[in-house]
């Protein structure tokens, strides 16, 4: 069982990704830190193998904190989950030895693909011995993933799927099938399926609104 711990300043974040983590078989949230200083007192205690990693930290970046943890005392390992898509903050997370590089909002799919990818990782790796190069791009082999091929659900399409997720996860209010329609493109009818999809299946949440009217209005956040 991997041991996780998700980093993000910012609570409501932190609650997502660690119940995206929750229910990915063979990984378990072990804590939360909301700095970096938190993150390194956590990974301190010990009891930590993976630390999902926001950039964006009030006291230090993401990145600073995830070349501190490639000292050889804290044999943990990083998969950074974070808004930023500059060049220069991807490089240096490659460079600072993170394994995958998460771009924010995203879906519980494209965690879940980092995080299966890791565990095939971790499972080639429980080998005592590599023996020729096979072996040795087996490893890196093992990193691979394709949030395009992760499964979106029977009769459902991945783009849309985090079409829809990106636009609720970007709004600063909950949105109905008709503002997710307006937004998107995507008919009505589409958009409520899709939220329906998503709601289902734990990554957004259903909010009833009531008006005069008595019914009430679904809506996403």
């Amino acid at each position: 069982m991997t041991r996780v711990l998700v980093v993000d300043d910012d609570f409501h974040v932190a609650e997502i990704n660690s119940a995206y983590v929750a229910k990915t078989p063979g990984f378990r949230v072990v804590g939360q830190a909301g700095s970096c200083a938190e993150a390194l007192a956590a990974v301190d205690r010990g009891g930590v193998d993976l630390v999902l990693l926001d950039h964006y930290l009030p006291d230090r970046t993401g990145v600073e904190l995830a070349r501190e943890l490639q000292r050889p005392e804290y044999a943990v390992d990083v998969i950074m989950v974070t808004a930023a898509q500059d060049v220069e903050t991807v490089r240096s997370a490659v460079r600072c030895g993170a394994l995958h590089y998460v771009v924010k909002p995203f879906t519980y799919q494209t965690l879940r693909a980092k995080l299966d990818a890791y565990a095939r990782l971790q499972k080639t790796l429980a080998q005592d011995v590599l023996e020729g190069q096979a072996s040795v791009d087996g490893v890196f082999q093992a990193l691979r993933s394709s949030t395009a091929n992760a499964p979106s659900g029977k009769g459902y399409a991945m783009p849309t799927v985090q079409l829809v997720h990106q636009v609720i996860a970007r709004s600063r209010r909950p949105l109905s099938a008709h503002d997710v329609a307006e937004r998107t493109g995507i008919s009505r009818s589409t958009a409520q399926r899709y939220l329906k999809h998503l709601e289902s299946s734990g990554r957004l949440k259903l909010v009833l609104k009531y008006g005069e009217s008595g019914r009430p209005v679904h809506l996403y956040e």
